[in-house]
């Protein structure tokens, strides 16, 4: 399994505007942080979580000619914005790109896209075939996934296991029972904003205590904000096994 680290930032993103921070005006390519998606690749299968509102430049920049689905973890702007571009991979298809989220993001889906779902749509509006899930895994063209329940705040939100690699962003709270859903996962991707706490994302200290739980072999840090501080900064305090993901990082898991 390939995993591409296609976004690691905020909703804002790195560098934030009008913003002159250290971290924002760094010319370090692994301070430059556009939203949080990933790629997975299995056996010919590629699988995206979150379309956030840089998805084109993203598919652009890894040269994505073929998307099998779209996995969303919730319904916020950052992770959903980029899906009316998911025209071109309709276009190429010749089909309504799969859409796999649990019902009331569906229909936040219908309200915010509400032309794609119209009884006489506009020609050349997306196509997205919405299938709900829950909490049980599922199968994406030959790829298990098995849903993580997780809360955003008070926000109901899903993380996604695949095989030994799971990916967790945007929470800051999991009950035991899918805790336990992790055990035996090798390499984990994981949301920590900032050392600060937050109202509704892991912390630094929070993630990095949440990663020692799970107990991985490697650990990669995703949804940072400018707080969070220089990425190299960063790299050199963090305990082994335990690194900050960067756009365009590409990891193997077998």
């Amino acid at each position: 399994m390939k995993i591409t680290v296609l976004g690691t930032g905020t909703s804002q993103g790195v560098p934030v505007i009008a913003c002159n921070c250290k971290v924002c005006s760094s010319k370090d390519s692994r301070d430059k942080r556009l939203r949080c998606a990933i790629l997975v690749e299995e056996a010919g299968t590629t699988l995206l979580v979150d379309a956030g509102p840089d998805f084109r430049q993203q598919m652009l920049q890894h040269r994505v000619s073929n998307l099998d689905a779209v996995l969303l973890t919730h319904e916020h702007a950052d992770h959903i914005f980029g899906l009316d571009d998911i025209r071109s991979y309709n276009w190429v298809r010749k089909a309504p790109m799969d859409i796999y989220c649990e019902k009331r993001v569906a229909e936040n889906l219908k309200t915010i896209f509400n032309y794609a779902f119209a009884e006489n749509r506009y020609p050349g509006t997306p196509q997205m075939e919405l299938l709900p899930i829950d909490e049980k895994p599922f199968l994406v063209k030959g790829i298990e996934v098995t849903p993580i329940r997780m809360y955003h705040h008070k926000l109901p939100v899903h993380g996604f296991r695949f095989g030994k690699f799971a990916y967790l962003t945007d929470f800051n709270r999991i009950e035991p029972e899918e805790l336990n859903k992790l055990k035996g996962v090798e390499v984990l991707i994981i949301c920590a904003l900032r050392r600060n706490s937050h109202i509704s994302h892991l912390n630094l200290s929070e993630a990095l205590n949440l990663s020692s739980q799970i107990s991985p072999r490697q650990t990669y840090l995703t949804h940072m904000s400018h707080e969070m501080g220089l990425h190299a900064d960063l790299l050199g305090e963090l305990p082994n096994g335990v690194e900050p993901a960067f756009d365009g990082l590409v990891i193997e898991v077998e």
